[in-house]
């Protein structure tokens, strides 16, 4: 699966906003953090990411970014920076158009 693909499925990139302060999470705490997500896509997700080598899951349990996870995210920052700009545009487009 192409990573942008991946990263397009529901849920994926909450998953990783859940583990970007580098701690080791149960499936339980991701499962709490993340609202409504159901057992079994946050399954799938964990199994994909995974499988992919953005998030291990090290002994003795638990899930966490890997470096690439890390690597991704520091990727992800300026468009997260964009959305924040783009979330506080006026609601009228003509709005941005007077000023």
């Amino acid at each position: 699966m192409a990573l942008l693909d991946l990263l397009g499925r529901r849920w994926a990139l909450r998953i990783l906003w859940e583990l970007r302060d580098g701690d080791s999470l149960t499936f339980r705490d991701l499962q709490a953090r993340s609202g409504n997500i159901s057992s079994s896509v946050l399954n799938d997700r964990l199994r994909e990411l995974r499988e992919a080598g953005i998030v291990s899951s090290p002994p003795p349990g638990g899930y966490q970014l890997t470096p690439a996870g890390h690597a991704l995210l520091r990727a992800l920052e300026p468009l997260d920076a964009w959305a924040k700009g783009w979330s506080a545009r006026p609601a009228d487009p003509s709005e941005t158009e007077r000023s």
